[in-house]
């Protein structure tokens, strides 16, 4: 199994940089970044401009991480491919397009995305819609020799308050998206953070659908209890932000409360062997390039404990 981390934690640096600083600290993998220019939303980067990218650019890039002994293991553009807005949805959708593009010319296999959701429709409206949409554009990948795969993250207050902003968070869904779109080229981006503080079981999960598993993240959840107590499970209401409850906080793995000597060998029962790629979210080492770097390092160290 190989260790990486997904660069949407690094806006500010550029691929040079990114790329050496990641090899000297003993990554092997980078899940690259490659939201359009001009996205405003947080957690988002673009160490590759996969509107403009050409030719040249993958070669530049390839020998760029041939230098360093270090692999690409999929491209990232999380957006909502259901937005309401038709334009914005159109929007989006090209641009995954484009980034399905340049996974070709660089040679990776995997393009992670959100379905993303409608809020004026009902959640078995939203699974139609999906099943439309990504029909069309796992067609587009299969073409192209890629495969799709998706995150499981709620997007909680998103798109609108009180409701999810993607509808592919939990066992139920997953098995509505996968009756829809029945590629063995449509999967998933696995994260266990997501479905702790949700309540399911994230080892249950992952053997139900470990071949459905292209892909996962390392992240971790913390619960705070005196959120618990101040606002519940439904999460903060009179002055909300979207995706943070108050009674919980994603954290670098090792600083929450999943057991990761567990999800680890769950998924090397299940003949896992691809990569764990940290998503780094962490309020406590975020804010600076550097606190950024060591959030990464003790991630990285903690896993290493478990990997061979």
């Amino acid at each position: 199994m190989k260790l990486g981390y997904i660069t949407a934690c690094f806006p500010s640096l550029s691929l040079e940089e990114m790329v050496k600083w990641s090899a000297d600290a003993g990554f092997n993998t980078l899940e690259l970044a490659a939201w359009p220019v001009e996205s405003d939303r947080d957690y988002q980067a673009r160490q590759i401009d996969a509107a403009n990218f050409t030719v040249d650019d993958s070669i530049r890039v390839k020998d760029l991480f041939a230098e360093h002994n270090m692999e690409i293991s999929a491209m990232a553009f999380y957006e909502n491919n259901l937005h309401p807005d038709l334009e914005k949805r159109k929007y989006n959708i090209n641009h995954l397009k484009s980034v399905i593009d340049t996974a070709e010319k660089l040679d990776v296999e995997l393009v992670g995305t959100f379905v993303g959701s409608t809020p004026d429709k009902s959640p078995a409206e939203n699974m139609k819609e999906i099943g439309v949409i990504f029909r069309e554009i796992l067609k587009y990948a299969e073409d192209k020799g890629r495969k799709i795969m998706i995150e499981n993250c709620p997007m909680e207050n998103w798109v609108k308050f009180g409701l999810p902003g993607n509808y592919a968070y939990s066992p139920e869904l997953w098995e509505a998206m996968f009756n829809e779109v029945t590629s063995d080229n449509f999967g998933l981006n696995f994260d266990p953070s997501h479905l702790y503080w949700l309540g399911i079981d994230h080892i249950a999960a992952l053997r139900e659908f470990k071949s459905k598993i292209f892909h996962a993240h390392a992240k971790d959840t913390e619960i705070l209890d005196d959120g618990v107590y101040k606002f519940g499970i439904f999460g903060e209401q009179v002055n909300p932000t979207p995706w943070k409850s108050g009674w919980w906080r994603y954290r670098m793995p090792g600083w929450g409360e999943i057991d990761w000597q567990k999800f680890i060998s769950a998924l090397q029962e299940e003949d896992y062997n691809k990569v764990l790629s940290i998503e780094h979210e962490d309020p406590v080492w975020e804010g600076s390039v550097e606190k950024t770097k060591r959030g990464l390092q003790l991630g990285l160290k903690h896993l290493s404990q478990f990997v061979i």
